[in-house]
């Protein structure tokens, strides 16, 4: 005759716990990709990835969470695009993700409503290291997407909407939709910026810069600047591009600067071409297309521009 199995209390114990982790790992709003591990903090996924590389899969709905990154090379991936929101908390004062690890990669992430003192408040605050964000969605907060100098690394955005960012509020300056320090190249593609409030949908301090096939709608923008900044000049392309100028404007001297705060970039190598960039009804005034106070500036290409535009003006 067979002995019924008999099972120790700790064996007991654990049998029962596992169906329990397992139903906790799936319902965890973090999961290592890699593993199945799941966390119900942020700080704790990207810890468990450490120094090494991993993925972590973003659950759907609202997230009052942030993170720091100071090792390795991780990806912040929403398990359904669009639908992971996160919302209102920043890390060390800064942003919802603080990056300085190796790289990072976002990819279909929502960040809303992030604000702090110093008006610098960011759905990411890259501090170092390459970064590569794709359909994500910046809104509602001070600024989008804001950088340290890292040239030895490239920032790439493309497929992502930048909505109502910007201010001028802080005593320190204007905060943008997208503000770059001094990286190795900053590549902008088939993305979308809107309704801005307050300084430059993109300004870049990069040597390099790349900017193709997005919108700039500035139509139901408030107290807005420049669509595209580049303050110490810069070389690479700007083509393809949609631009319209709205009628609530801070500055609406130009659309697109080069070198307006001096020049730390050589910009004789920057091409402009095939964009295609008008005014929105309500306004009246004119306004400069590419001012460039570089004097450097000569590849102007083929571009399609209102009657009230200037192509190009030395200042």
């Amino acid at each position: 005759m067979l002995k019924p199995i008999t099972l120790s209390a700790a064996t007991l114990a654990l049998a029962i716990a596992l169906p329990a982790m397992s139903q906790a790992q799936q319902g965890a709003p973090y999961v290592l990709a890699e593993t199945g591990q799941g966390f119900s903090r942020l700080q704790d996924a990207v810890n468990a990835i450490g120094e090494g590389t991993g993925t972590i899969r973003v659950a759907s709905g609202r997230h009052a969470d942030c993170a720091v990154q100071t090792a390795g090379e991780i990806a912040f991936v929403a398990a359904v695009n669009g639908q992971a929101v996160f919302d209102g908390t920043a890390c060390e004062g800064k942003a919802a993700l603080v990056l300085r690890g190796r790289s990072a990669r976002v990819e279909g992430l929502v960040f809303a409503n992030i604000k702090v003192s110093d008006f610098n408040g960011a759905g990411i605050r890259l501090e170092k290291g390459a970064l590569t964000v794709s359909q994500s969605w910046f809104r509602d907060s001070q600024q989008g997407i804001l950088t340290g100098d890292d040239q030895s690394a490239t920032l790439s955005i493309d497929k992502s909407t930048f909505t109502r960012l910007g201010t001028c509020e802080g005593p320190g300056g204007c905060a943008h939709a997208v503000y770059t320090g001094n990286y190795g190249l900053v590549r902008v593609t088939r993305s979308r910026f809107e309704a801005g409030h307050g300084g430059h949908y993109l300004k870049s301090r990069a040597g390099r810069i790349d900017v193709r096939n997005c919108s700039f709608d500035d139509s139901a923008g408030k107290g807005t600047n420049y669509m595209i900044d580049l303050p110490g000049g810069a070389s690479g392309r700007i083509a393809g591009n949609w631009f319209v100028q709205g009628a609530d404007k801070e500055n609406h001297s130009a659309f697109i600067t080069v070198a307006p705060e001096g020049r730390q970039h050589d910009s004789s190598g920057l091409v402009i071409e095939a964009n295609d960039a008008r005014m929105s009804p309500a306004v009246t005034w004119p306004s400069v297309f590419v001012a460039d106070w570089s004097g450097e500036v000569t590849r102007i290409g083929t571009n399609t521009l209102s009657a009230k535009l200037k192509r190009y003006e030395k200042r």
